[in-house]
């Protein structure tokens, strides 16, 4: 009997840790499909089309929309399935309000060289944003924003101190989070590699904030736009109601834009 006990015990944390193993092999797949989506393609002709070297040499494409001199600029980090050249006409809406935007392809993404990961994807925003502060522009001109996989990259800047705003659209507390939200049982924080733990950051950030979500987001649960929007002090929430993950400027476009112009007063 203990004999049969005991290789029931073993055979269960076997198979627990084969899970754990395959599941983190896999999550990064998950995370950063690079793999379903197109490579870059040709500039606009409005865009100025940008380069930075991250520090461990990963070379990093940028998109840039210039807005009026001394404006400030949004510094922009996409979703986990898209490449930047879909962000193109969000960023016109904004250089309409008045603001530059720098749109940040991560590294594996588009013509970014390099493997996506959580560190990687700090460190290209990095590179970006040493290269606006070569330029001039501190971190007093700098609105971070980030969606969905993004706003875990804005809030790690945020927190490290390089823009005085920041624009969260559909956040999650963290990926760990996002896994166990799904499904219960599964141990998140041992599945994943990369964690992008925003809410532990949050009361660290002192940015101004504004935090989008939809109260019908079926990716990302509202609950965790509420979440951190509550840890970061004085930040505004704002609820787009029957907003999904994917269509929240399809709903509300001209109110969140103004939100996000509305920082700079």
């Amino acid at each position: 009997m203990r004999r049969r006990l005991t290789f029931g015990l073993s055979a269960l944390v076997v198979g627990a840790l084969a899970v754990t193993l395959v599941g983190r092999a896999w999550s990064r797949r998950f995370l950063f499909p690079v793999h379903e989506l197109p490579r870059a393609g040709d500039a606009p002709a409005d865009v100025v089309e940008r380069r930075f070297v991250a520090r461990d040499g990963v070379s990093v494409r940028a998109l840039e929309l210039a807005g009026a001199p001394g404006a400030r600029i949004v510094v922009d980090f996409h979703n986990n399935r898209e490449v930047i050249e879909r962000r193109v006409e969000h960023a016109r809406s904004l250089r309409a309000r008045g603001l530059g935007v720098l749109l940040v392809e991560y590294r594996g993404y588009g013509a970014s060289s390099g493997s996506p990961s959580e560190e990687g994807l700090y460190l290209d925003a990095e590179a970006a944003l040493d290269a606006l502060a070569a330029r001039g522009v501190g971190p007093d001109r700098i609105v971070l924003s980030g969606t969905s996989l993004g706003t875990g990259v804005a809030a790690e800047m945020a927190r490290r101190g390089r823009g005085d705003r920041l624009v969260l659209v559909t956040p999650y507390t963290s990926i760990p989070d996002l896994v166990t939200s799904a499904v219960p049982v599964a141990p998140g924080e041992l599945l994943v590699r990369d964690h992008f733990d925003t809410l532990t950051k949050a009361p660290h950030i002192v940015a101004r904030t504004v935090v989008i979500h939809g109260d019908a987001d079926e990716i990302v649960p509202f609950w965790m736009g509420q979440r951190v929007a509550a840890a970061i002090r004085g930040a505004r929430f704002v609820q787009v109601a029957g907003g999904r993950h994917g269509d929240l400027f399809a709903r509300a476009g001209s109110r969140i834009l103004d939100e996000i112009a509305a920082l700079d007063d």
